[in-house]
């Protein structure tokens, strides 16, 4: 494929490159019948373990993604939690067949509302931002049936709130400042 810098890395050089490039396929069956070997391939474990978590990491990422988005995750949280610009969301929604959305999501009731509320200040206890984790979001999802959509929505307007144990915040004075 002309990659002459993995040739020379694999120790080729120019003539071993020029015998290369007149070989046909069948010489290549012939070298495949011989009993000698001219490569030597090794792994290098150093290398291979942090490449073979680095893609785990990714790929576990990307389900991550994948099911927000099929769970109607709106464009915002994708953006604050991953940094998915909106093209890339939109084609995401489009490949995973999400309908598109119309409008702004209904409020939820009273009662939609409270248990959303219960799971959600749980899991947002001693986090001054009230932004979760994103497995946190598939776990209210899972745990209230509500749309991402409204969980998004909803918790981002508690979280603006801020103070999320209800108890009065004390300011601080500096001694000399302006009363």
């Amino acid at each position: 494929e002309g990659d002459q810098t993995s040739l020379r890395n694999m120790n080729f050089g120019v003539k071993e490159i020029d015998a290369l490039r007149e070989m046909r396929v069948a010489d290549l069956y012939r070298v495949e019948s011989l009993r000698a070997h001219c490569l030597e391939i090794a792994l290098n474990r150093q290398v291979y373990w942090p490449m073979i978590e680095h893609m785990a990491k990714q790929r576990k990422m990307e389900d991550t993604i994948q099911t927000l988005i099929s769970a109607d995750a709106p464009q915002e949280m994708m953006l604050i939690l991953f940094g998915l610009n909106q093209r890339d969301y939109t084609r995401l929604r489009r490949t995973l067949l999400v309908d598109p959305t119309v409008g702004r999501p209904p409020e939820l009731d009273e009662e939609s509302s409270h248990r959303l509320w219960e799971v959600w200040s749980e899991l947002a206890e001693g986090e001054e931002t009230g932004l979760l984790t994103p497995a946190q979001y598939l776990d209210i999802h899972r745990q209230t049936g509500l749309p991402m959509r409204a969980i998004w929505n909803q918790t981002q307007r508690w979280a603006q709130y801020g103070n999320l144990d209800g108890q009065p915040k004390t300011v601080t004075r500096r001694p000399g400042a302006n009363e």
